[in-house]
């Protein structure tokens, strides 16, 4: 299987907070999982842990180097993404952004949040979301059990799958 592709300040194991969320759904394509995960307006119709998402340029359909904010974990996040790749001729569909919180040394953060969208044999459908993250918050969410951002990423990739899944049987 594919994998996400870090830049070396992100790599797993060498930041402060790092998470793995992955999910295997039937009856979904990466076209329509894309078209719902690209949209960030349908973010928060399936998950509950983000808001007030603003653009900086031409939204709400996400795009290389896309400038946006949102709320999540009561957080108001920077965003830029980074690397925007829709699915096409069988490679898996990615899309990642670079997102922080500017403060002092205490309240600053640093993220790299990365998607990888594969379509699998028997018609199913691979939905992987990764985050590794730098800063003081990040290393209060690595020692809160169970992880926060875990948590709140499994809801996400549920979220997606369910709402997709209630549209293809309605």
């Amino acid at each position: 299987m594919s994998e996400i592709i870090w830049p070396e300040r992100y790599t797993p194991g060498t930041t402060d907070n790092f998470v793995s969320n992955e999910i295997i759904v039937a009856g979904l394509t990466v076209a329509t999982v894309w078209l719902c995960l690209s949209n960030t307006a349908a973010w928060p119709t399936y998950y509950s842990n983000v808001s007030d998402i603003r653009f900086h340029d031409a939204g709400p359909e996400l795009h290389l180097g896309a400038r946006f904010q949102f709320t999540t974990f009561g957080f108001l996040v920077e965003a830029e993404v980074m690397e925007y790749e829709p699915p096409a001729d069988n490679k898996p569909a990615r899309l990642a952004w670079h997102g922080w919180i500017d403060g002092s040394a205490e309240t600053a953060l640093n993220a790299y949040h990365a998607w990888l969208l594969e379509d699998l044999f028997g018609g199913r459908v691979r939905i992987l979301t990764q985050e590794s993250q730098i800063g003081k918050p990040a290393q209060e969410m690595a020692r809160t059990k169970p992880n926060p951002m875990l948590n709140a990423h499994q809801e996400w990739i549920e979220g997606l799958a369910n709402a997709l899944a209630k549209l293809a049987h309605s």
